[in-house]
């Protein structure tokens, strides 16, 4: 059978030609949204008399046979036909006939790939927040066993004031739910429907792009037909909103391998999500959280490459815009495979609470509540309480102790205005509970912040 798209230029051109301008070895993935599309604009072109009832019945018969048969692995794809839309339809047309022909009235391919790929980014869309709330739900698990179990907040990677480790967890949280917002956001902008619009400039036919939006579970459809067939958008945002949220994943992922190397031993990731060295049988490897920072930098190269594609290209379609769908695929499955392993990675780690609250008393971390100390009781500048401060731990260094530690013999030696009840500010679960303001690390407050977020994610649609 000759193509389908063979005007102008025929229906016979080389096998190079072919190879170099086909995209059906890719975007047969799309096979249930073209066929979801067909279906919709179907029903519409029935609806509006332009297709009798007969021709939508067989119609629709034969695309949840053609549906059915991808699915199991029975279709023939030939690389001749281009792209999953003409393979569909030809086959459709074999199977059916003239009704078969019928079907691309008032459509053009422009609009359907456009139709065909938002529906694969809206539906992912759902799945990745889905995902995320997964994830979410999983650190606030954690969270709530470790509301009081100490480890060095940190700045710059040095020890700087005590924290509480689902405190920390929670800004993991907090990144996250920005994640969930951007997709939340991008689903509701996105959510209209392209199909209709035909190469450029809408249709002669008496069609109703309404019936059509309806249908497919859009908003409405899209408002100017230009821009519809050359609109990339949608999968613009989806790949920023993936990079984003795979930076964040980079960021956890980067303290796991910390946390987990013999410097730190904050915790222990479960065999089941580490791997062994080849050579060194007593080696333990994070190699899922270093294989999650790696795949951020493939993600970010996908958006790069869609964001080059585009940057150029007059309205309305062009064939560039072929290479649109690969990097999108690509970033999907691994927002998707990297989301569901870190949940089960962070479900399955062993916390050392002993170790971290040991590690709190490197680095001298209640010294900030002793300026503060000094400014309060001693009605000094903060300034020279800083330096008083920072004249103690010296002292702290050369004695070999952490300030913590100090007795208040040690302290008055520097400065005899200091007196008994600053050992109470120097305690470091004291210091980490006295920051109890909005948004800080005291026990109280972080219960309150857990909250917060379990109440957010329950009002989730």
């Amino acid at each position: 059978m000759a193509k389908l798209a063979s005007g102008r230029v025929g229906a016979k051109s080389s096998e190079l030609l072919d190879l170099f301008n086909a995209s059906l070895p890719f975007d047969q993935k799309l096979y249930q949204e073209d066929i979801e599309g067909s279906m919709a604009h179907a029903t519409m072109l029935a609806a509006q008399g332009i297709l009798n009832q007969d021709e939508l019945a067989s119609i629709k018969d034969g695309l949840i046979q053609i549906k059915d048969e991808i699915a199991e692995g029975k279709f023939v794809f030939k690389i001749a036909d281009e792209d999953i839309h003409m393979a569909i339809e030809k086959k459709l047309t074999e199977m059916i006939g003239d009704a078969g022909k019928k079907l691309h009235t008032a459509r053009s391919r422009n609009d359907q790939v456009a139709l065909d790929f938002r529906l694969y980014v809206q539906k992912n869309t759902l799945v990745l927040k889905a995902l995320l709330v997964s994830l979410e739900k999983e650190l606030l698990t954690v969270a709530s066993y470790h509301t009081e179990s100490m480890l060095p907040g940190m700045t710059h990677l040095q020890h700087a004031q005590p924290i509480n480790f689902a405190y920390h967890l929670l800004a993991y949280v907090s990144m996250f739910k920005r994640d969930i917002e951007r997709f939340d956001s991008s689903y509701e902008r996105n959510n209209i429907s392209p199909i209709g619009c035909a190469a450029l400039a809408g249709t002669p036919h008496k069609i109703d792009r309404f019936l059509t939006a309806k249908e497919l579970g859009f908003k409405e459809p899209t408002v100017n037909c230009l821009d519809t067939v050359s609109d990339r958008d949608f999968a613009l945002e989806i790949l920023f909103n993936i990079a984003t949220l795979m930076t964040h994943i980079s960021r956890l992922s980067e303290e796991l391998v910390l946390w987990s190397s013999s410097e730190f031993s904050f915790i222990s990731l479960s065999d089941e999500y580490s791997t062994s060295s080849s050579i060194m049988p007593q080696k333990k490897n994070p190699d899922v959280p270093e294989l999650l920072r790696g795949k951020t930098g493939r993600v970010y190269g996908n958006l790069i490459s869609l964001l080059t594609v585009l940057k150029g290209l007059p309205l309305a379609y062009n064939k560039d815009m072929q290479e649109d769908k690969e990097g999108v695929f690509d970033s999907v499955e691994t927002a998707k495979i990297s989301l569901e392993i870190l949940r089960e990675a962070i479900k399955t780690m062993t916390v050392n609470i002993s170790r971290m609250e040991e590690a709190c008393k490197i680095g001298h971390l209640s010294a900030t509540d002793l300026a503060d100390y000094l400014v309060e009781k001693c009605d000094m500048p903060f300034r020279d309480a800083y330096k008083i401060t920072g004249s103690i731990v010296v002292q702290a260094e050369k004695s070999g102790v952490d300030l913590s530690e100090m007795s208040i013999e040690e302290l008055k030696v520097v400065d005899s205005r200091i007196e008994e009840d600053v050992l109470t500010f120097l305690n470091l679960r004291n210091s980490m509970n006295a920051r109890a303001s909005h948004g800080g690390t005291a026990t109280e407050e972080t219960v309150k912040q857990m909250a917060y977020y379990i109440e957010w994610i329950k009002g989730l649609s």
